[in-house]
């Protein structure tokens, strides 16, 4: 049985990771985090699991923590659970640069498998992208991604990963050919440049296009998320594997091909 901790517990991805925690025969909830301040806080997040704001007090017989909460309070558990030798599933999108260098080195004492987008249909189109982004390197590559309207951090983690993708294949840097949007006389589009066009509105669990434009032709990669449960499963994937991982940074392509 693997005991989880679910961080973020009274949000979107959190809700659903305890909803679909509830139905897996070999884990059990054990702990639920929120930010202090929480309404949630002090209630059942299930099974007899309060909701609480102290991780390490939560941790006690734990075996993997999943977070899905904001950039700074991920950083702060993720000490903490190096500190406790505990693997880390981390699904939180909108760091800094900064941000990223520490999970790199915190997860160096620990399993971390970090991701933008766990849902196995997304991690297929990463691997057709590639292909595509090699094949196709004379066309023109533009990337829209639409979420709901509370998301808080754009682009979206999941379009800047596809955005890396093309950039690696085609043999460019993201921080010089990516182009977040256009306004204005901005001329005719470079060789290289790749478009990232964030969209907000509505409830949309997220909507992702890699638009490859040619001459006469066009082709695109299209995923669209109906809800989050793609999602919660992926992370809870991710939870069995960092269980029995060494420590070491990882993605969901190792947790695909183990």
């Amino acid at each position: 049985m693997i005991n989880i901790i679910v961080s973020g517990a009274c949000g979107k991805m959190g809700s659903r990771i305890i909803a679909n925690l509830d139905a897996q025969r070999d884990m059990r909830l054990v702990g639920a985090i929120e930010r202090k301040g929480c309404p949630g806080l002090g209630k059942e997040a299930g099974r007899g699991v309060v909701i609480t704001s102290d991780l390490r007090a939560a941790a006690g017989g734990a075996d993997v923590l999943i977070e899905f909460s904001s950039p700074e309070a991920s950083l702060e558990h993720l000490r903490a659970a190096a500190s406790m030798k505990l693997p880390v599933v981390l699904g939180t999108t909108g760091f800094k640069p900064s941000g990223i260098a520490e999970i790199r080195r915190i997860a160096k004492r620990i399993p971390c498998v970090f991701s933008p987008n766990m849902s196995a249909g997304m991690n297929f189109l990463f691997r057709v992208l590639r292909q595509a982004a090699g094949s196709l390197k004379d066309y023109d590559v533009e990337i829209i991604e639409m979420h709901h309207n509370m998301k808080k951090d754009a682009p979206s983690g999941t379009a800047l990963r596809l955005a890396g993708i093309v950039a690696e294949a085609i043999g460019t840097d993201l921080g010089r050919s990516g182009i977040y949007g256009r306004k204005g006389a901005v001329g005719a589009r470079g060789r290289k440049e790749i478009g990232i066009h964030a969209v907000r509105g509505g409830d949309v669990a997220g909507d992702h296009t890699v638009i490859f434009a040619g001459q006469g032709e066009r082709v695109e990669l299209v995923h669209r998320a109906s809800g989050r449960d793609a999602f919660a499963l992926g992370a809870l994937n991710a939870a069995r594997f960092a269980a029995k991982a060494k420590p070491g940074l990882y993605g969901m392509e190792d947790v695909f091909n183990k």
